[in-house]
């Protein structure tokens, strides 16, 4: 029962990780506008969902606890998020002397459809849980 439950609910819970993962890497472009040579980064999100909805193993950047003394962390490298996903750079649309390729308008505009894209996410597990409750109290 656990399991299917689990397969209800895997794409939204996966969609949610990989956007929030997203946005920390948006505000994180956001935040060094200003830094020299700084290159933007982002995700090809729906390669990334389609590869975490494929594994059934944790990737090869994520090591496996076998000891509640074992310390987390993050992947290995930076180019890589948590889950596995590659990170990829985005390519300049206009250069800057000091070699940064933020564009402050890009960002913007990706940040924000992420966050909503993030909360139409939080609504479908709501009405999925909703559901499920509604199954479970028999339509109460």
């Amino acid at each position: 029962m656990i399991g299917k439950l689990d397969d209800y609910l895997r794409f939204n819970e996966t969609a949610l990780s990989l956007r929030s993962q997203r946005q920390q890497l948006l505000a994180s472009n956001i935040a060094n506008a200003d830094t020299p040579n700084y290159k933007a980064r982002d995700i090809d999100f729906t390669a990334a969902l389609q590869g975490a909805l494929a594994r059934t193993t944790p990737p090869a950047g994520v090591l496996k606890a076998t000891s509640p003394n074992h310390i987390g962390g993050a992947a290995g490298t930076p180019d890589i998020l948590p889950n596995g996903t590659p990170v990829q750079y985005r390519g300049t649309v206009q250069g800057a002397v000091d070699g940064n390729t933020v564009d402050m308008d890009v960002e913007r505009n990706q940040f924000t459809d992420n966050a909503i894209r993030y909360e139409a996410g939080i609504s479908l597990i709501n009405s999925q849980i909703r559901g499920l409750m509604a199954a479970i109290q028999g339509g109460q």
